[in-house]
């Protein structure tokens, strides 16, 4: 059922004060996320390759317990390692064959884990286990059929556009921390970077956590001075999105007087500082913004196929991008997707569309009947599209 409704206040410029967060590539929560997908990645391309399409899985249930290290200016070691349990559903026997769940997921884990934290030691500073088990017979049968799939939750999604200035100033602020180029010029910056953001009126203040690597800051004026630097740039990224006032600070719970600065071995606060998990990072879009529609499903790790908790995100999300981009007149959109277990994907129980436009009823409801149908007859695309990790979940 679909249900179109106007509300000219999705903007959230109209409002007084606005938040968003997003906790960067080596925050513990995101390596959580990344390690659920990682693995339903690598399971997908496995099951396609041998059996001709992809099985019933869900690797959604990931918890990193963090370790015990010590760093100072030139030096950091990793006391008491990391660990790392990936743990889910998957289909570990098809067609009388053995599928090699657990040494698929456990290297593949450590080849990602190489290219993102590069200051972690592997083997020694962090320890990968698992605990992946048989999928559940009834949920298997779900995939045993032709045409779409059937629905393996009832769970909904949500989705809206264009994103605020303060959203994408705090994606563009962590991307480009954590770019190979800023690395290669400042070598201090680890992986594990929080931004947050908040707009009050006409003021923007981006509050970023940057974990430093010890052993590349070999003392306080060094610290300082790349901070400093870092300031400076992340002003200059986010002028390139408003013309609000903005203020950067970075590190605020420095105890400079004191020689307590935020350094780390690794490059994450996992190595001592925090724990994970999934779902406690990044929505689907890759920000946490509790003043807009958000849910709190964790799409990582959950199978492309029929599991509408992840193919419904994107589902929602593409809807509201075609809608403002074939729709002139549209200037903002919001999407609720609901399913319904047992139902084919395609069928939603329900889609919710709010739009800020002043076009008529009878303008609305075709074109974006339309481009929901499309959307979600194009559902083969979208799944393939998780494989090619495209629709950037964390």
């Amino acid at each position: 059922m679909l249900t179109i409704t106007r509300d000219h206040e999705l903007d959230p410029v109209l409002r007084p004060v606005e938040l968003v967060e997003r906790k960067g590539i080596g925050h513990p929560d995101t390596l959580c996320d990344r390690a659920a997908e990682e693995v339903s990645i690598v399971l997908s391309r496995y099951y396609r390759e041998h059996f001709g399409a992809i099985l019933h899985h869900n690797t959604d249930k990931v918890l990193l317990v963090g370790g015990r290290a010590h760093a100072a200016f030139g030096h950091g070691e990793v006391l008491e390692p990391i660990y790392l349990l990936l743990s889910g559903r998957a289909t570990g026997i098809a067609d009388g064959q053995h599928v090699p769940v657990g040494p698929l997921a456990l290297r593949h884990t450590e080849t990602w884990l190489r290219e993102t934290l590069p200051h972690l030691r592997l083997p020694g500073d962090i320890i990968l286990d698992y605990r992946i088990k048989p999928s559940s017979p009834d949920l298997v049968a779900l995939f045993r059929r032709s045409g779409a799939p059937l629905a393996n939750d009832t769970s909904f999604a949500v989705a809206y556009s264009p994103l605020s200035e303060l959203e994408q100033i705090v994606l563009r602020l962590e991307h480009e921390l954590n770019t190979p180029a800023l690395k290669g010029r400042y070598p201090q910056i680890g992986e594990d970077i929080k931004v947050m953001g908040v707009r009050e009126g006409e003021a923007i203040h981006l509050t970023l956590s940057v974990a430093f690597v010890a052993r590349n800051t070999p003392d306080m004026d060094t610290y300082l001075d790349v901070k400093h630097a870092l300031t400076r740039l992340c002003g200059e990224w986010a002028a390139e999105f408003t013309r609000r006032e903005i203020h950067v600070a970075i590190n605020t719970a420095d105890l400079v007087d004191e020689g307590c600065v935020y350094l780390t071995a690794t490059g994450t606060s996992a190595e001592a500082g925090d724990d994970g998990e999934v779902g406690r990072g990044n929505r689907a879009n890759g920000l946490i913004t509790p003043m807009r529609p958000m849910t709190l499903e964790a799409a990582a790790g959950k199978n492309p196929v029929s599991h509408v908790g992840k193919v419904y995100q994107v589902f929602a999300r593409r809807i509201v991008d075609r809608t403002r981009a074939e729709i002139p007149e549209i200037r903002a959109a919001a999407c609720a997707m609901l399913s319904r277990i047992g139902s084919p994907i395609t069928e939603p129980q329900s889609v919710a569309i709010r739009v800020d436009s002043d076009l008529a009823d009878a303008a609305l409801r075709d074109p974006i009947a339309r481009i929901v149908r499309e959307v979600l007859d194009d559902w083969e695309t979208v799944r393939d599209g998780f494989l090619e990790r495209r629709w950037g979940l964390y």
